[in-house]
């Protein structure tokens, strides 16, 4: 149990815990490690703003100075989109980070498990990760699929990052019990594209749907997994499949060819993807995660209501 002294909630973020109010926790890598400043720190508090603008309160979670932080002050904002050497935490890095007082921005896993912590159930990001392309001998699995089978947060994305092999995400989700449902349709999204080519594992449609299904899973059912909300890209933004596919392709070639690993692989990935289509993934991925974070507000209103 984490004790008072290295979790720091946020006054605004505590008191609507402490009310049952609906919250919704964000995460900071897109911050220290996802765009150039000062577009990293306008971007969080935008996507702040839309939450409150859909009636809860934003919780961007990160570590300083070994303190797990459950809402961030501005300046706190600004520090981590213009310090230097902030790392790139997973749930393993915590204890690490803890330890050594020091500064972590938290990725899907870490965000996850300090949600939790802090009794929060609604978290919005951009992508899940999953299982990398040529796993089966790189054994390159993202922690974030641990982190669901375990953890009672619902996560809600644009799907699994499309650099990924998508359908082995969904075999692991399914072996691992995870419950998985699109928000509005029949496909299975790619996170720049409405589609995967596969199916939606379920479909739900809309806020109240949603929130029922989070109602189900822990407060009827008792399960302690997470839950993962796919949430298709707006149609204006999306980049359709069969065109992105080309520049993933160029990207992983480009991967090997400079024997790139471990937690460098994504960025990487993401990086090549943005130079290949002259930045329109960048605004794909923006729009993306504007529309997720107005989706979590609205699911957290509604689950809000049900435990009421």
């Amino acid at each position: 149990m984490t004790s008072p002294h290295n979790l720091s909630i946020l006054p605004e973020v505590a008191a609507a815990i402490a009310d049952g109010r609906p919250v919704v926790a964000l995460e900071s890598t897109i911050i220290s490690h996802g765009m150039p400043y000062p577009q990293n720190v306008q971007m969080a508090a935008e996507v702040e703003g839309i939450v409150r603008s859909n009636g809860a309160t934003p919780a961007t979670i990160a570590v300083l100075d070994g303190i797990c932080c459950v809402g961030l002050s501005p300046a706190q904002l600004e520090r981590l989109g213009t310090e230097q050497g902030v790392h790139k935490a997973t749930t393993r890095d915590l204890p690490w980070l803890l330890a050594t007082r020091s500064t972590g921005a938290t990725t899907v896993a870490a965000t996850m498990r300090i949600s939790a912590l802090a009794g929060i159930r609604v978290f919005a990001t951009g992508g899940i990760g999953g299982v990398h392309r040529g796993a089966a001998t790189t054994f390159d699995v993202s922690a974030d699929l641990t982190e669901l089978a375990i953890t009672p947060v619902a996560v809600i994305s644009a799907g699994i990052k499309s650099i990924l092999d998508i359908r082995l995400t969904l075999e692991r989700l399914e072996t691992l019990g995870v419950p998985v449902v699109v928000n509005g349709s029949d496909d299975f999204p790619s996170f720049y594209s409405r589609t995967s080519g596969l199916p939606a594992p379920h479909r739900l449609d809309g806020a109240s749907q949603l929130a029922g299904m989070l109602h189900s899973t822990w407060d009827v059912l008792g399960l302690s997994c997470g839950i993962s909300i796919a949430n298709p890209v707006p149609a204006a933004d999306e980049i359709p499949a069969e065109e992105i596919s080309s520049h993933i392709d160029e990207a992983l070639a480009d991967l090997e060819a400079q024997g790139i690993t471990g937690q460098d692989v994504t960025p990487f990935l993401l990086k090549r993807v943005t130079q290949g289509t002259e930045g329109r993934s960048l605004v794909a991925n923006l729009a993306l995660v504007r529309n997720n974070a107005a989706t979590a507000a609205a699911i957290a209103v509604e689950y809000a209501k049900l435990r009421g």
